[in-house]
């Protein structure tokens, strides 16, 4: 498919209250973050050609604009604020602790050209609400479970254990809708069925792929990894060879996926292998962990395009 080539650019800084939108250099248009700000901005736009609309990834208070934006046939890119944060401060135009500003989240889309995202469907947003959901609960237990460990008071004790009895019925509620959702749509239900057939790949990680890169099996492997932030960046200037990097991309896929690689390498004998080629090779393990982590994505990107459940052969592609 032929990349399109957007002649706008709008920068959208989101907040928990409002909307910041820059349309060019010098106006810059405050809208609620509500669905009556949206359809407010929606309006602007629609006589806008070729447009894409940019927000950085706020912690989710962007997720809503997004979705009626797409539902509205706007583009919308979501871009890493880190990547824009250096972007910023390459032309001089931020310091340390100064806020990114709509402006500066245009500039950067008119430069970089970033991925435009897939638009889900209403069963991928529901989805996606849930395991997010069911993350931010198992991260509350975790937390309630250390406190456990360091607390002598008798009662204090009885509370912890009390909220951590709740939240494990809360997940397993949670759990029980995502498997409700997936068993009742059959796209999903066989992608996440052909995503466990890989060593290491877990369920939670199956169903997080689904639900944070809708994008999976319709880009190349390389167009993928880089969407992820997994593929590596030289950071060469000059005569000075710095070493490959990893930046940018889907925070949420990347930890899911380091969690993966951790198990197939003790599971998956191809992903196993690779990885004690790489670090017999001279490669630190952290290197060779990023390595098996694009392997893995490669894998489920090519088994999901090509309708393939995963065997051997897989863990041998470069």
């Amino acid at each position: 498919m032929a990349k399109i080539a957007y002649e706008f650019n709008i920068g959208i800084d989101v907040s928990k209250q409002k909307l910041d939108v820059s349309f060019n250099d010098e106006e810059i248009a405050v809208f609620d973050n509500s669905l009556q700000g949206f359809k407010q901005l929606s309006r602007l736009l629609k006589n806008k050609k070729n447009t894409r609309v940019v927000m950085e990834a706020t912690g989710g208070y962007e997720r809503p604009l997004a979705h009626f934006l797409q539902d509205q046939h706007i583009a919308v890119s979501i871009v890493n604020a880190k990547r824009v944060r250096d972007f910023a401060k390459a032309l001089g135009k931020l310091a340390k602790t100064d806020k990114i500003d709509s402006h500066v989240i245009r500039l950067f889309a008119a430069s970089i050209d970033p991925h435009v995202m897939e638009q889900k469907s209403e069963s991928q947003q529901s989805l996606d609400s849930l395991v997010h959901r069911r993350d931010q609960l198992v991260k509350q237990r975790a937390t309630e479970k250390q406190h456990l460990e360091t607390v002598t008071n008798k009662d204090a004790k009885h509370s912890i254990n009390r909220n951590i009895k709740f939240l494990n019925k809360e997940i397993e509620g949670i759990e029980s809708k995502i498997k409700e959702l997936i068993g009742s749509n059959k796209q999903l239900k066989d992608k996440v069925a052909r995503l466990e057939t890989i060593k290491g790949v877990g369920s939670i990680v199956a169903l997080t792929l689904m639900a944070d890169l809708p994008e999976l099996g319709t880009l190349s492997n390389k167009e993928i990894s880089a969407l992820v932030g997994v593929a590596p960046f030289c950071r060469d200037s000059g005569t000075m060879k710095g070493k490959r990097t990893i930046w940018g991309g889907r925070a949420q896929v990347r930890t899911i996926l380091f969690m993966a690689a951790l198990s197939a390498r003790n599971h998956n004998e191809p992903i196993k292998a690779f990885y004690e080629r790489l670090v017999s090779n001279g490669k630190s393990k952290k290197t060779a962990l990023v390595a098996c982590m694009r392997k893995l994505l490669i894998t489920a990107n090519s088994m999901i395009k090509n309708n393939e459940d995963w065997n051997p052969n897989y863990g041998k592609l470069a």
